[in-house]
This record gives structure tokens, sequence and C-alpha cells, in this order.
């Protein structure tokens, strides 16, 4: 159990800071280290991931780099796409998945990287004043729709795709991008968490009570460390991070049989 603590503060802080990563670290670390079963490991990340998500989008929400409408429209969206995603995903082997979504991943970390070199304001908000870009419905809708296809497609990695389909697609800054992340994961991984809780899944409630109050430690200091770093150092990391996990997804498929199945 308290090997579960350092994982989660590092969760956290990744979740907190880049808008993403807690579902995609949160389950290799409790299947592979912590030796839980994919079936409670699954359960677990959606409480450590809902906690992260929450703690750190306050930090966000209070400096004013969450769009509530565009992470409205986006999570209804999402929904409905993640249902097909997952029944479409039943047809397709683990491996093929896997594969699919690296290269996924690494296409959305090469876009984020050459987003974060683009010039910025100088005050890290949106360039017409305001803290969001204009809302255009039909372009959210189609973005939602896209990422929840992708996101039940592939089991894993909201975060990932959310965060590059909102600062490329959606021409939000970093900040806002990290941050709106943060609330439409929050809704989705609520969703889910309920999800398997009426289907009977069980958890391990010491680890996951560890890793859980870990995660909301260090999603707060990830939040705090946003704000003091420029975007382009976030977007950089962002997209480091997102191809380690590429990297990671790559050797699961080649000689770990494939990744932990949800």
């Amino acid at each position: 159990m308290l090997l579960a603590i350092p994982f989660g503060l590092a969760i956290g802080i990744a979740v907190g800071m880049l808008g993403g990563g807690g579902s995609v670290l949160a389950v290799p670390v409790l299947v592979y280290v912590l030796g839980q079963s994919v079936s409670e490991a699954t359960t677990a990340s959606l409480v450590v991931v809902t906690a992260g998500a929450v703690a750190g989008g306050l930090g966000h929400a209070r400096a004013g780099r969450v769009c509530w409408r565009h992470a409205g429209s986006f999570t209804m969206a999402a929904v409905p796409g993640l249902v097909a995603g997952t029944l479409a995903a039943d047809s397709v082997s683990g491996t093929a998945l896997l594969g699919a979504f690296a290269l996924i991943m690494l296409a959305a970390a090469a876009a984020t990287w050459r987003k974060a070199d683009g010039e910025e304001p100088a005050d890290g908000r949106w360039e017409g004043g305001g803290a969001c870009p204009p809302l255009r419905l039909p372009r959210d809708l189609v973005a939602g729709v896209m990422v929840g296809f992708l996101t039940g497609f592939f089991g894993v990695g909201g975060g990932f795709l959310i965060v590059p389909t909102l600062a490329i697609a959606l021409a939000f800054t970093m900040r806002t991008a990290v941050g709106t992340s943060l609330a439409v994961i929050t809704a989705t991984s609520l969703i889910g968490l309920a999800v398997h809780l009426l289907a009977g899944r069980s958890l391990e409630v010491g680890v996951t009570t560890a890793m859980t109050g870990a995660c909301v430690v260090g999603a707060l200091a990830g939040a705090g460390l946003a704000t003091h770093v420029p975007q382009r150092t976030l977007g950089r990391a962002f997209a480091l991070l997102v191809c380690c996990v590429a990297a990671y997804l790559l050797v699961s498929a080649a000689f770990l049989g494939g990744p932990p199945a949800s």
C-alpha cells in the first residue's frame, strides 16, 4: 500500500500540470507494480483519475483556465462516441488496438510539440481578451464524438486525446486546454466509474485510497506549477510524456502480451 503513494503523487502531478496521463499511467502501475487484477485496476484507476481531475481542475478553474461551454458540449458529444467506440473495439484484437493507439499518440505528440513552438499571448490567455476561444458548436461536437469514439475504442488515453484536440483543432492555448481537459475528464470518469460499480466491479480499498489521496496532493501541486510554467514548456512536456507512454504500449504489445484490458 505504501508503494502506491509515490506513484499516486507522480500521476497527480501529471494530471494537474498536463491535463492528462491519469488512466494510462494508473492502470499499468496498478497491474504490473501493485499486482492488482485488470478488473480491479481499471475500476481503481477511475477513482484515482476522477479525484485527481477534480483537485487539479479546481485550481485551473479558479485561475480562469476552464472553458465551461466547450467542456459541456465536448462531454455531451463524447459520451455516445465512447459507447460506440467501446462496442466497435470488440471486433479488433488487443495487439492491433495497442499498435494503432501508440501511433495515434505519437502523431498527437508531434502535433502538440509543433503547437507549443507557436507564438503565445503574453498573458497566457486567449488573444481575444477572454480565457476561451469562441464557441463553434459544430466543431466542438464533431471533436467530442471523435475523441469519445477513440477513447472507447482504445480503452485508455482520454486526456492524451482531449488536450491535443483542444489545443490544435479548437485553437485553445495550452493552459486552457489543460484546464478544460480536466473538466471533461472529471465528467467522463464519473460516468465510467458509475458503469463499473453498477456492473459489480470490485476494487482494493486500501491501495485505492492511498493512491487517490496521493494523486489529489499531486494534482493540486501540478495545477499550481502549471501557472508558473511557460506554455511552450507545458506543450513539450505533454508531448514527451505521450511519447513515453506510447513507447510503453509498443513494448507491452511486443513483449508483455498486450495492454491491461478494460
